[in-house]
């Protein structure tokens, strides 16, 4: 970007088509050979040629636009004959300053948790903060500026997973603790495998989805959030080390298959089969699965299949890890409202055959080994869900401020004023509770989180996908029709909202955990 400096007068003297400038936000721009170019037609910039358009661009565009046509740059505008005088900061205006000095991130009020704002929390240390600024910092760079390209594109990078493996950041969404034998690195900012816990991760998901989203972030993290605990848990010292290890490290890529065209939360009732040969070596597979994130491109698949009769349920269910190599494997890619990138297919297996060695756990005991990791993976639905309502937030804030209706902003109108209201609330309470079962899991074994924290995670995963559908609506209502276009100011608000439904259906639905919490509430209270 050139650092030359131009007067108001000399910008203003390449006012026409053949020679246009335009100034926005103190910088130069030089557009003449983007106005053939520009969505809105070239009238709109001739009329704003040789003068600064910095208010009409801010009424049309995001930031983001400045940084994709940075080349088009040419200088800064120069600021003559103005003097600068250093003024003293009124004494509210300094403890103010003071204040913001512990602040992190976006200044604004509720685009992040209250702890990165200035006040004060319990539940993080040190750790939590040098980790949250190394993975912001990853988000900021690696995945930020090309979220809208790659949810166009519906996939990203295959490198991606490598370098958030290379960071210490993709194996942390595991679950702890931090996966130190097949790791190829520590956690992100220094941190100890040791100090890590489930406020690491929390954090990790949080600020993956300030990306908003669910597709970007589904697609680097998803599968193996879910696929890979199984294995991680229960599968052989030599399935693990072949799959742990190539999948932390970002080579692979492992997706977990249960739902069925015929069977999604009732888990019990799926009859993909898998037949044990008479030499008892292998189990032939066959079946189909629906629905499964990162089934696309996925090297692994952790596959919950039928080993005992029909009508055995839960008891007749095993676990095996199918490779895509095996013969008789076929993915293809489903088309859905949201999440484009995350990779979701329809897996038919037709004949697999799959070496008994990769059976994950006990024959017929495999509902277990899946039950093991649901209070996990629900968890996470909430970080993820919350982010994204708290990215509908920050979204409506900032163009409530921006926008003028009726000779005035839109935050200056009382309806505006009184939706960001009830986003807000719904979003900050849903963080506490958030905050309060991650301490639960932090302190709770593994064993009584099952017993104790199955109700509370059901219904939070239910708060947290009604709060998302309730913040994605109302930014909708406040963007207009930019939320209803791809692309441009309202593409965040436009994106989540397509995606609400893949939170309020997958692990568990909403209706379902809403009945699971209370009947757990109900067997408790007889004891």
């Amino acid at each position: 970007m050139s650092t030359r400096s131009f007067s108001a007068e000399e910008v203003a003297k390449h006012n026409k088509a053949s020679d246009c400038w335009v100034v926005v936000k103190g910088k130069v721009y030089d557009v003449t050979k983007f106005l053939e170019e520009h969505p809105g037609g070239k009238k709109i910039l001739l009329n704003a040629s040789g003068a600064d358009a910095t208010a009409k661009f801010d009424q049309y565009h995001g930031s983001d636009v400045l940084e994709r046509y940075a080349n088009l740059c040419i200088g800064n505008l120069a600021v003559e004959g103005v003097k600068k005088v250093k003024k003293p900061k009124p004494a509210a205006t300094a403890d103010v300053s003071s204040q913001q000095e512990n602040w992190f991130g976006e200044i604004l009020p509720h685009a992040d948790p209250a702890w990165y704002q200035g006040l004060t929390s319990r539940y993080y240390n040190e750790s939590h903060k040098r980790f949250r600024a190394a993975v912001r910092d990853f988000v900021d760079q690696e995945i930020m500026p090309y979220v809208h390209e790659w949810d166009e594109l519906r996939q990203i990078p295959r490198d991606l997973y490598k370098k958030a493996a290379d960071k210490g950041i993709l194996q942390g969404v595991v679950g702890a603790p931090w996966p130190s034998q097949f790791s190829p690195s520590g956690p992100a900012g220094d941190i100890k495998p040791e100090e890590y816990d489930y406020f690491h991760e929390l954090i990790l998901l949080d600020e993956l989805c300030r990306c908003g989203s669910g597709g970007v972030v589904w697609a680097l993290i998803e599968g193996l959030a879910i696929g890979l605990p199984p294995v991680l848990n229960f599968a052989t010292e030599a399935v693990k080390e072949r799959v742990c290890r190539s999948t932390l490290s970002g080579e692979k890529i492992i997706c977990l298959c249960i739902t069925e065209p015929g069977a999604g939360s009732d888990v019990a009732n799926l009859q993909t089969r898998a037949q044990l040969t008479e030499d008892g070596k292998h189990y032939i597979v066959n079946g189909e699965k629906k629905w499964i994130t990162n089934g696309v491109f996925a090297d692994y698949f952790t596959v919950a299949v039928r080993t005992g009769s029909t009508s055995s349920g839960m008891n007749g269910i095993s676990m095996l890890l199918i490779d895509r190599n095996m013969p008789g494997v076929k993915t293809r890619q489903m088309k859905c409202t949201g999440v484009w990138p995350s990779g979701t297919a329809y897996i038919t297996f037709e004949d697999v055959k799959v070496p008994r060695e990769n059976l994950i756990g006990r024959e017929n005991q495999g509902f277990k080994v899946i039950m093991h990791n649901f209070n996990h993976e629900r968890w996470a639905f909430v970080a993820q869900a919350n982010r994204l309502a708290r990215v509908c937030v920050e979204e409506s804030i900032k163009w409530a401020m921006k926008r003028r209706t009726f000779g005035k902003t839109l935050s200056e109108h009382g309806v505006i004023r009184n939706k960001l209201g009830h986003m807000i609330r719904q979003v900050e309470s849903t963080h506490a509770w958030l905050e309060s079962l991650t301490l639960q899991m932090c302190d709770l074994p593994h064993a009584e989180q099952s017993i104790k924290l199955a109700g509370p995670i059901a219904l939070l995963k239910a708060q947290s996908s009604q709060t998302l559908d309730f913040c994605a609506k109302e930014a909708a209502q406040i963007f207009g029709g930019l939320a209803y276009t791809r692309g441009g100011q309202g593409e965040k608000v436009e994106r989540v909202l397509r995606e609400v439904k893949a939170y309020a259906i997958p692990a568990g639905s909403e209706e379902i955990m809403l009945d699971l919490g209370v009947k757990q509430a109900l067997r408790r209270a007889k004891l």
